[in-house]
Parts: structure tokens; sequence; C-alpha cells
């Protein structure tokens, strides 16, 4: 049984697309005399530009991946906007192992099983916010109502799914009368000005951004909606092709995984600044510190996977007709993960 470990941590800025990283630098010596006979074996790894990646942004910032793999390995990284991407690089090799919501990774599992969580990242970090100018105190009152999620199918669409199911409600898509808008977080803001939807279901900072710069006002927190505080927001997921060829890999990232969320238990400051630099570096742009710190306490950092969570979670999207299955056996394998916890105790 893993010793439980969650940490309040932070949450999303930007969406980005096609951002790719330098890694550790190749075998050779670019333009040199002289270069290596051997390659170096690469490791991919993919994440979001998002706080609620936050252990992976440690992780890499900290050198702790690089410490974990060694210098025969070199470290390739790329960033997504949003986890069908995501999962769309997995599936052609440009990644094999990395952070991403596990609705996408579902959905792409039930069409191919060759993907496998193999620990879990962050918990909560997702709320309902509706315009604060509207009549909506209830679930119920969203009848007849707009509201924004991410992308079809995100984690964030399953969640509000589950919300609505709670109050006898369903989309217009499947026959009910609560409308759902694909869009951006990053444009959520305007659409909330333009009077365009309702409210969103959004992961953060971008709640703490509604309520600060749209007059926007929270309907469920994080600990209320869906599962609250068991909400799974995001996991680790590794191609099966780097599992069985290379599970040596797969432990050693998840080595540098756990040590970056004890760093961040034991130094939420530097990790704060730690991300703000990182996402400065990749945007240009500054998160606001006093937003983060708000979005802090909307979500925990944490290795383990609500079982029972996915499998809801699966079962909504099969209802919703996003995949033909709930079955999940085979999708979730933390062995490693137990492995790397038992060699740290």
């Amino acid at each position: 049984m893993m010793k439980k470990r969650t940490i309040l941590t932070f949450i999303s800025l930007l969406t980005l697309l096609g951002v790719i990283l330098a890694g550790c630098g190749s075998s050779g010596n670019e333009g040199g005399e002289q270069s290596s006979t051997e390659e170096k074996t690469a490791v991919k790894i993919g994440y979001f530009p998002n706080l609620t990646h936050v252990a992976t942004i440690v992780g890499l910032e900290k050198g702790f991946f690089a410490e974990a793999f060694g210098e025969d390995i070199e470290i390739q990284t790329q960033t997504f906007n949003n986890g069908g991407l995501f999962m769309e690089g997995m599936s052609t090799n440009a990644i094999e192992i990395g952070t991403v919501g596990p609705g996408p990774a579902m959905n792409f599992f039930f069409k191919d099983p060759s993907y496998q969580i193999v620990s879990g990242a962050v918990n909560g970090g997702a709320v309902l916010v509706v315009r604060g100018d509207s009549d909506i105190e209830t679930i119920a009152d969203l009848d007849g109502k707009r509201i924004a999620i991410p992308v079809i199918g995100s984690t964030q669409d399953i969640m509000l799914r589950k919300a609505l199911q709670e109050a006898d409600l369903a989309p217009t898509a499947n026959g009910g009368t609560v409308e759902m808008l694909a869009a951006a977080p990053a444009d959520t803001s305007t659409l909330f000005i333009q009077e365009d939807v309702d409210g969103a279901a959004t992961q953060e900072p971008w709640g703490q951004v509604l309520e600060t710069k749209a007059d926007g006002r929270v309907l469920l927190d994080w600990d209320e909606f869906a599962w609250g505080e068991e909400s799974t927001n995001t996991v680790v997921v590794a191609h099966k092709n780097l599992i069985e060829s290379h599970p040596e890999l797969v432990e050693k990232y998840l080595e540098a995984h756990v040590k970056a969320i004890e760093f961040i238990q034991e130094n939420p400051a530097e990790s704060q600044q730690l991300v703000v630099d990182h996402l400065k570096e990749l945007t240009g742009q500054e998160l606001d510190l006093d937003e983060l710190a708000a979005a802090m306490e909307r979500l925990t950092v944490t290795y383990e996977v609500n079982e029972d969570v996915i499998q809801e979670m699966a079962t909504i999207g099969m209802e919703a007709d996003y995949t033909s299955s709930d079955d999940l056996e085979g999708f979730i394998d933390l062995s490693h993960l137990e492995k790397v916890l038992n060699a740290n105790q």
C-alpha cells in the first residue's frame, strides 16, 4: 500500500502547441572534428506548460531527471496544449512517457491498448465557474445554459458530466438541455465578458482568472466539483513499448517524479519560482504570483491513483459515446511505482 503524499500546488497559465525544448545534448560534438561512435539512448518526455504538470517542470528544472537517467541517456522533451495532441504524439512515437489527463489517455487506450498509467501526478485543480451576473445558484440552474469546457473528451468534460448527472441533467449532445462549448481555457475570460457562455468547467489558474478578470463566481470549488479532492486531473502515462523494452527507464523517470513531488512538498516557495521561471522561458510571459498563490489552494500533487475514480470516468465517457467500452483492464500498472517507493523506504 503506497503511503499517500500530497501537496498543494499550482495550476495552468497558457495553452501552447508544439513548443520543443532542448534535451540534454547529442552524443557527439556538432560541427566538431570528433563524434561519439555510439549514439545515446533517448527518452522522450511530454508534458503541458501548465502548473498541473509541476512535478515534471520541477523535475526538469532541478535536474532530477538528468540525475536519475545518468549521462548515457539523452532527455528529449516536448510540450503540448491539450491531451489529444499529447496522445497523438505518443501514438506516433514523438514521446514515450509524460504527464497528461486521464480522459484523453483513456480515449486512446480503448482504440489501442498500448498506453498505461504508471503513476498519479495531480488531484483536483478544476472548478466550475459561472458569470457573476447570472442567476445560477445550483447545478440544477444550469438547465438551458451554455458551459465552456477545454476540449471534448477532456477530464473537465467528464467532470462536468458527472456533476450534471447528480442533478438529473445532461448535455444537449446526449438529448439533454445543457450546451457544452469547447473553447481554449485562455479564451474563457473573453467568452464571459461577451456573455457568450454562462459558465466554464476549467482547470486552474483559469478559474482564478475568471474570478479576478471576468467577474466570475465559483459555483463548485475544487473540493466540490465532481469527485472533489479525489478528482484525478493529471497522471503519468507511458507507452508499452518503453515499458516492455526499457522498464528501467520507466523506473528512473518515476524516481525523478517522486523526488520532484517530495521537493515541492518541502520547498513550496522555491518550487513556485521554478515554475514561474520555466514558463517565462517558454512563453516570454510571467505568472501573476498573487493569482498563483490563490490557485495553489485548489489542488494537490500526488503520485497516488484513485482507480475507482478512473473507472467511473471511463463509464461516463462510454455513456457519452466517446468510447465503446469502459473495460480498463491493463490500463493502470503501478508496479514500477511501487518498486521505486519501496526502494526509497
